[in-house]
């Protein structure tokens, strides 16, 4: 049965080593993952992700709060339970595989407990989930990174653990594997009904993956949120620039629902604070920005990055600033050609 996971009021603190001063990672940081679902902790090298992984994993004692896993208080200011008592799998970036062992001994590995028939019931079970029962011979140097990283997968589930985590998962594979994996972790994990926490710097890993996000900053948790939220409705500017595609586009406030911009009026969503007159910035993602043949508005072509479907445009305003626009890959636009645009912006975000 899976258990939620929450965290609250979590602290976390280096002590000096050697001629290095004590160092604060984590400061206040409260999120919680519902059972069954899967969270993920974004951000960039050194904004405390993987620390504060550790510590739920119980490889880090903390400094402060609490951390729950179902109804066991595993860690605070007066308590640790050891991480072999947690419940607790965790999936490493390198997989941590034995080369001496095959696959079902590595899968098998901490089932030492059960009868050899139980054993092999556990494994052949977990390699089903993972869709590499033929593989239970191989050694781990005969197998891609992708079915590494499944019988890694499949070596934490088997245990039935509370608490699924994952430290970096894909970051040793090619693009179009971490997607095709992301896709069936993400299935296999519902499939065993298991909770589940990532940490990652890749907001596609983390989209693809995730049910909520924690976006971290430097030991802060600047939101924690669905990634529709974050891409459309992100609190902090560190969230608007950080998460997904976009540009801050000056603008005039003219009353509480509309803005003067470059681009023409706009209305916001959600009424403004700010005086009539007074300067903000607008978030413009590249899917608010629409290539219109008959529109006015021209902007110049800078730069074009081909997706397939799509050319993804940097475009030179009138202004001289920058934007970026989504458009089908059928208008195949030059370098330096202009072409008419419009804005079109469901959730308009200000800063």
């Amino acid at each position: 049965m899976p258990n939620s996971l929450e965290v609250s009021h979590l602290a976390h603190r280096y002590p000096p080593r050697g001629r290095e001063l004590a160092r604060d990672t984590l400061h206040d940081v409260s999120f919680r993952v519902e059972a069954g679902r899967v969270g993920c902790l974004l951000g960039p090298s050194g904004c405390g992700k993987t620390t504060l992984l550790r510590c739920v994993a119980g490889l880090e004692r903390i400094g402060g709060g609490t951390i729950r896993i179902g109804d066991s208080n595993v860690a605070d200011s007066r308590t640790h339970i050891e991480p072999e008592h947690r419940g607790v799998g965790v999936v490493f970036q390198d997989y941590a595989l034995f080369p001496h062992l095959d696959v079902a001994g590595n899968v098998g590995f901490g089932l030492g407990k059960l009868s050899s028939a139980e054993r092999a019931a556990r494994v052949e079970a977990a390699l089903e989930l993972v869709q590499l029962r033929a593989t239970a011979h191989a050694y781990p140097h005969e197998l891609s990174g992708g079915q590494q990283q499944r019988v890694a997968l499949a070596r934490a589930l088997v245990v039935k653990p509370k608490l699924v985590l994952f430290d970096e998962p894909f970051s040793n594979l090619d693009i179009e594997t971490r997607q095709q994996l992301s896709a069936e972790v993400r299935a296999t994990l519902a499939e065993a009904g298991a909770t589940a926490l990532l940490v990652t710097h890749d907001q596609h890993e983390a989209f693809a993956l995730a049910d909520e996000i924690g976006v971290l900053r430097d030991g802060h948790l600047e939101q924690w949120d669905t990634a529709y939220n974050l891409y459309h409705r992100p609190n902090s500017r560190f969230i608007a620039d950080f998460v997904g595609e976009g540009v801050f586009l000056p603008a005039r406030v003219i009353d509480a629902s509309h803005v003067d911009t470059e681009l023409g009026k706009l209305q916001l969503s959600l009424p403004t604070t700010r005086a009539p007159g007074d300067e903000i910035e607008l978030l413009l993602r590249p899917d608010d920005v629409v290539h219109d043949d008959a529109s006015p508005t021209t902007a110049k072509v800078l730069a074009r990055a081909f997706r397939g479907s799509q050319f993804l445009y940097t475009l030179e305003l009138a202004s001289g600033r920058s934007a970026l626009a989504l458009v089908p890959s059928h208008h195949n636009h030059r370098i330096g050609e202009a072409i008419g645009i419009r804005v079109e912006l469901d959730h308009v975000v200000a800063f």
